[in-house]
């Protein structure tokens, strides 16, 4: 059985140790008293090694090699492998007890995003599951689950499907260890927050890795990952070391309106709140503290005195939009979702000014 993950092989059967001593000992014509005798051990103690309920130690194993002409090498390595064989059949005896905790995360979905291997074997397919959330158990799995996801149950309004959520922001986390970033530093991210407003006006294939690259020599490590169903999830921040951020963005809604207001709200959160928060963005989250960072995420890309103009000018054509968005240097499809947001025009209205998000997710 190849381990695709790790690339090791692992023979679905092992032959325990114990079984090349006897062999040994019929050829030469040896008793297990005899070679008791020639180790300094008991009989009993030989024969438990032999019926492999004792190990064979290091030093057992240098006196095999003096008494029975095979190096010691060959006893550690047959007594590693025999070892290694039966905690992984004790390991899979446990994880069969478990194949209906499959059902609680969306396993298919994951496989198709290619975040897991494929595997036929439901057992398999748990041990890849635990794997990929670091976790040795679904015991210490469970306790990951209480301290990531259990504020957001019930903040939410809409029910959230806690497998896939705990899935996506995990699928963040292995994602950033690949950013490199400089030690995070509050001020350094206010002045890239300047740069990455501007930003908002070039086509989205060049203003993300340049958000990425300021963000990253901030502190900040970006990472924009594929939202999986029923996790209605816009955005998370959170602390991945007292020096790394992490903002991982969903591009839920697939247009440059929402995603800059996802990102700039979770620039908010790492601005204005304790490290030790971890803030998801759901579907109408109720918290005071979502309501400082879309406060914070509105008056960033269109400036309190641009939008009081805004508000009493009434625009509502596509080419006064255009205009003032121009005159002001702000995206008109960031302007046409704030006009949204508050009210100010249906939400099917001037939709074509706003741009379709093309770059992909992970």
């Amino acid at each position: 059985m190849l381990n695709q993950n790790r690339n090791e092989y692992q023979p679905d059967t092992v032959t325990p140790p114990g079984f090349y001593i006897q062999e040994k000992l019929d050829e030469l014509g040896m008793s297990q008293t005899d070679l008791a005798a020639r180790i300094g051990r008991t009989k009993k103690t030989v024969n438990e090694i032999i019926t492999g309920k004792a190990p064979i130690e290091p030093e057992t194993a240098l006196q095999l090699e003096r008494v029975l002409g095979i190096p010691a090498r060959f006893w550690n390595n047959a007594e590693r492998q025999y070892r290694d064989h039966m905690v992984r059949q004790d390991e899979r005896a446990r994880l069969e007890r478990h194949v209906e905790r499959l059902q609680q995360f969306p396993v298919k979905e994951m496989c198709r995003l290619g975040w897991l291997p494929k595997r036929t074997d439901p057992v398999q397919m748990l041990s890849e599951l635990l794997s990929y959330f670091g976790a040795a158990s679904f015991e210490t799995l469970d306790q990951i689950d209480l301290r990531t996801c259990a504020a957001f149950r019930q903040s939410a309004v809409h029910r959230v499907d806690d497998g896939a959520l705990l899935a996506w922001l995990r699928k963040g986390e292995l994602d950033a260890r690949d950013i490199c970033c400089r030690p995070f530093q509050k001020e350094k991210l206010r002045s890239a927050l300047l740069e990455i407003r501007a930003l908002t006006l070039r086509p989205m294939e060049e203003a993300i890795p340049d958000t990425v690259r300021l963000c990253a020599e901030s502190g900040v490590a970006v990472v924009f990952v594929a939202e999986l169903p029923r996790t209605r999830t816009w955005g998370a921040t959170r602390w991945l070391t007292t020096d790394k951020a992490l903002m991982q963005l969903s591009a839920r809604g697939k247009t440059n309106d929402q995603l800059w207001f996802t990102f700039f709200h979770e620039a908010g959160h790492l601005l204005l709140h304790p490290k030790k928060d971890i803030f998801i963005e759901l579907d109408n989250t109720e918290d005071s503290r979502e309501d400082e960072a879309n406060r914070f995420a509105a008056d960033h890309l269109i400036p309190p005195n641009t939008w009081l103009l805004l508000r009493r000018m009434k625009l509502r054509s596509t080419f006064e939009i255009q205009e003032f968005a121009r005159q002001y240097k702000i995206a008109p499809g960031i302007l046409v979702g704030r006009m949204q947001r508050e009210k100010m025009i249906p939400w099917s209205h001037l939709n074509t000014l706003k741009t379709k998000l093309e770059f992909k997710a992970s």
